[in-house]
Order: structure tokens, then C-alpha cells, then sequence
């Protein structure tokens, strides 16, 4: 069974939040009936196809690609952060609900994920709570950072500990990423910037004392963790000779026992480096499908990897996100059993 377990999706009636409460909120112009443009105040954001919201197109591209599940989460724009926490929690229900009955709709083909609101722990606790619990979503994508603030800032700490609780996977994406002064030209926001800003969150979760607090927290980190897996030992020697600003009790990378990666880096040498780091059972086989930058087919890379086992091939196209997610076992109707749960759905999720 092959899982894509970085794909994103939009409603396509998204509605216009910005005629509701002006900000930057990203509104869908569709532009022909398999096209539009996300907008942001005025502004083309990004063209994108009738894949971003058409499930039937997403299973014709599956099949064609040979992907037996998607994993759905939202796009990284709708997090909406920097607004009113009552209307980004508008913005995320619209966007759970959606996913959830579109799983619903297609629970062979289909997992998702649910977005919160994260500028407000409390507020992000209670939709993260429906979402797991009465949507049967199998977990929550949150952004690298929340308004500029790291992931280690004390307000996000009982997010953290509800997640922990509840056995709650977090995918961890970038977004609003650092530097941005430095990286519109060439379009180094999505090729260093995304990678630099994925690397700061892990950092700040591992230096910090977060992962310290919560050491069952489980996160997956996109594309590939970025460039974290390769400044790691750094983080070790500065924890190392900076001893007046250590914060845990083992260096960082004593930290990451949880920590998992999609494996959208393109190469088989990088994939091989997060293997050899963190072990094979803990890359996620990923594609950023429906955008430019995807893998196309998904598992490109993993399957020209002749170094690797059968058994690890296998586990890293898609018995590792299930195990992830705490999908004990997924049927070919869509009948799924949760480890965390102890319990058989075919909600669709």
C-alpha cells in the first residue's frame, strides 16, 4: 500500500473572508472550471488546478501514479495566524469539515489532517479536540512558526500537552518563512527559505525543552525536515560549548526519537541521510502533491533506491505514515483500526 502523506487541499467555495473581514485572507478566484488563483490582498498568491479541490481528479492522478491514500491537510495560506482567533477558527472549520467529508465520502482513498488556530492555545485545544474526536481526523498540521514567535514560546505549551495526551500527530509545515526580505527573487522562499524556516522549528523544539516536557510527542517535519537533519551535530557542539544556555538535560540530538520527515528532497542521497540519522522507519514517503514542486509519481526517489530493502521500501511508501497516524490497519474499503483509539471506523477517516 502506497501512502502520499504530504498533499494538500482547498474548498473550492472557500468563502471570501476578506470581503467579511478585510486582511490578508486568501480567497479562491477560480479562473476556468479546472483553474483559479489563490489571491492574497489583491495579489496573485498562487495559480493552482482543479486538483487542489476536486477529489475525483486526485483519484485519477492516484491511480495513475500508482498512490493507493492521500493524506489531506490544508494549505499552509488558511492557517491565518495573524487574525482575530474567532475568525481563524472560523477559516479552520470550513477547511476541517471539508476534509473530513471528503474522507467520508472516499474512505479508501482518502486520510486527513485538520487545522487549528494556534495564535490562541486554548482555542487551537478545543478544535483540535473536534477534530480528533467527532470529525475522526488523524491529526493536525501546524506552521513552523505563529506570528513570528518559535514553537518553544510558554503559550504553546498546553497545545503541546494536549496533543501529547490525546496521541495526536502533528505535521509540521513552513510558513511565513524567515528571511523573506532576502528571498523573493528566484523564488528562494520555496527553495531556502522553507527548508531554513522548517529547520528553526525543530531546533526550537529540541533546544528549548519541549520535546523534554512531552518526550511522546509525535511530529513530522516536511520536506525532508528541511535542512535540520544536517545542522543537527551543530546544535549538538553549541549545546555542547555554550553550556550557560543549555535549557535540557541531554543535547538536542537526544531529542528527535520521535521526530519523523516526509521524504520530499529529491535525492536518493538525502533520503539516505535521513535513513542513516533517524532510521528508516521514520521517513514518510511525501509528494506536495497537487504544486510544482511535487514528486511526480510519488516514491519517485525511494523507488530507484537499489541500496534498500524490500521491507524498507515498503515501510517508507506507506506502513510508516499509517504507523504514524496510529492506523493499526487499513482495508481496501476504507475500514481502518486505530491504535490509540482501539477502534474499527469506516468513517472516512
Amino acid at each position: 500500500m502506497r501512502v502520499d502523506f504530504h498533499t494538500h487541499i482547498i474548498p473550492k467555495e472557500l468563502p471570501d473572508f476578506a470581503e467579511k473581514y478585510g486582511g490578508k485572507w486568501p480567497v479562491l478566484h477560480q479562473t476556468c472550471a479546472c483553474g483559479a488563483n489563490i489571491m492574497v490582498e489583491g495579489k496573485v498568491f498562487r495559480e493552482v488546478t482543479d486538483q487542489v479541490w476536486s477529489p475525483q481528479k486526485r483519484i485519477q492522478d492516484m491511480d495513475r501514479e500508482g498512490v493507493d491514500i492521500q493524506v489531506l491537510s490544508p494549505i499552509p495560506v488558511t492557517f491565518s495566524y495573524w487574525a482575530e482567533k474567532d475568525a481563524a477558527l472560523e477559516m479552520a472549520k470550513i477547511q476541517n469539515d471539508f476534509i473530513s467529508k471528503t474522507v467520508q465520502e472516499y474512505p479508501a482513498r482518502f486520510v486527513g489532517l485538520g487545522t487549528v488556530p494556534m495564535q490562541d492555545a486554548e482555542t487551537a485545544i478545543k478544535e483540535m479536540d473536534r477534530c480528533i474526536h467527532e470529525l475522526n481526523l488523524y491529526g493536525i498540521e501546524i506552521g513552523t512558526n505563529v506570528n513570528g514567535e518559535n514553537l518553544d514560546a510558554p503559550d504553546f505549551l498546553p497545545f503541546f500537552e494536549m496533543a501529547e495526551k490525546w496521541n495526536v500527530p502533528l505535521f509540521i509545515h513552513p510558513w511565513e518563512t524567515l528571511a523573506r526580505d532576502r528571498t523573493p527573487r528566484h523564488n528562494f522562499m520555496y527553495t531556502i527559505g522553507m527548508p531554513s524556516e522548517t529547520a528553526l522549528a525543530a531546533a526550537s523544539l529540541v533546544w528549548s525543552g519541549v520535546i523534554e516536557k512531552f518526550p511522546n510527542l509525535k511530529v513530522c517535519f516536511a520536506h525532508g525536515g528541511g535542512s535540520f537533519p544536517y545542522i543537527l551535530p551543530r546544535l549538538d557542539q553549541g549545546w555542547k560549548v555554550w553550556p550557560q544556555l543549555r535549557l535540557t538535560t541531554h543535547p538536542p540530538s537526544y531529542y528527535v526519537k520521535n521526530f519523523y520527515f516526509d521524504s520530499l528532497n529529491y535525492d536518493s542521497l538525502n533520503v539516505n541521510y535521513l535513513i542513516d540519522r533517524f532510521g528508516h522507519e521514520k521517513v514518510l514517503m511525501g509528494s506536495d502533491y497537487p504544486f510544482l514542486l511535487r514528486e511526480i509519481p510519488p516514491g519517485k526517489v525511494i523507488d530507484g533506491m537499489a541500496d534498500l530493502t524490500s521491507v524498507q521500501k515498503r515501510m517508507i511508501l506507506g506502513e510508516n505514515a499509517l504507523r504514524f497516524l496510529n492506523i493499526k490497519e487499513f482495508r481496501s474499503d476504507g475500514t481502518k483500526t486505530n491504535d490509540a483509539r482501539g477502534e474499527t471506523s469506516k468513517s472516512g477517516t
